[in-house]
């Protein structure tokens, strides 16, 4: 048989590893397949393990001359975003059509607002956010947790009474600096898009801040794809 494989996403024979739901449908078909422990895996020229959403490493499968790679585990190695629709069964990879808002996800809560005196910002009213202004020179910081299913963040954030010169998005577990920014009163609602393929955990670090000043992040219009 042969054994090389291209490292490509395309025409590559992918199978979806177990997870919740994934087993749901009808469509099954038994098989007799093979794990396959001789094969080896590149990424860009350099080995990688394939593992599983728990870290186990687990290996290829061979039917009837292919073989068959774990999704999830491919898209880790390629640092591509994977998410499984149970309502469609349907794969999900890379970025998806539409943005999925971030109050639909886990995020910090410490300023979560729903006041409209706070969600209302340059006469458009967000509804819910993140709101944080203080009487007192300080940082300010919250996270965001897109659990490695997204290939991207849209973030909104409004500067509310001053500019606030320096923003760092930040992987939270490799501490990788994936954005640096700042914003201006005058730039109204920024939009700051961030690369976050194969990020868990997301921290957004704002640099002093000034006295009755801080930012409003809306979570009704910043969204992930």
């Amino acid at each position: 048989m042969n054994k090389k494989i291209a490292a490509s996403m395309i025409g590559l024979s992918l199978l979806l590893t177990a997870s919740a739901g994934v087993y749901a449908g009808a469509n099954l078909q038994e098989i007799k397949a093979y794990l396959n422990g001789d094969l080896k895996v590149k990424v860009n020229g350099q080995p990688v393990q394939l593992n599983d959403e728990q870290g186990n490493a687990i290996l290829p499968i061979t039917y009837e001359g292919n073989t068959y790679l774990p999704v999830r585990a491919v898209a880790g190695a390629l640092n591509v975003a994977v998410d499984y629709d149970k309502e469609t069964s349907t794969v999900l990879l890379g970025e998806k059509a539409e943005g999925v808002a971030i109050k639909t996800q886990r995020f910090s809560d410490a300023d979560y607002s729903k006041d409209k005196k706070q969600t209302t910002y340059a006469n458009k009213d967000y509804q819910e956010v993140l709101y944080n202004v203080r009487d007192a020179v300080r940082s300010g910081s919250f996270m965001l947790f897109p659990d490695k299913k997204y290939q991207k963040l849209y973030l909104q954030i409004g500067a509310v009474g001053a500019d606030i010169p320096k923003i760092k998005i930040e992987d939270s577990q490799t501490k990788a600096l994936l954005k640096e920014e700042s914003v201006a009163v005058k730039d109204g609602m920024k939009t700051i898009e961030v690369d976050i393929s194969g990020v868990k955990e997301l921290f957004i670090y704002f640099e002093k801040m000034k006295s009755d000043a801080g930012y409003v992040v809306p979570l009704t219009t910043s969204y992930y794809k």
